[in-house]
């Protein structure tokens, strides 16, 4: 999961695989696979980016946890 700001300055999780489309206009408008819609302070890039950082954690907490057995 990625957690990302409102303009209201609140906080929404979301789970990464759910997005569809992300676009600038000027603000950056996530487009989930379900159809709705969220509008967040962070960028494109910087959405990506915790994207990869989710995947990167996801992929060493299971290589740790295979090596624990």
């Amino acid at each position: 999961m990625i957690t990302l700001t409102r303009l209201n300055e609140t906080k929404l999780t979301i789970n990464p695989f759910l997005i569809e489309t992300i676009e600038e206009t000027p603000q950056t408008v996530i487009v989930l696979l379900s159809g709705k819609k969220f509008i967040v302070k962070e960028s494109t890039n910087d959405i990506r980016n915790s994207f990869i950082d989710f995947l990167s954690e996801s992929v060493k907490s299971g290589i740790e946890k295979s090596r624990e057995k």
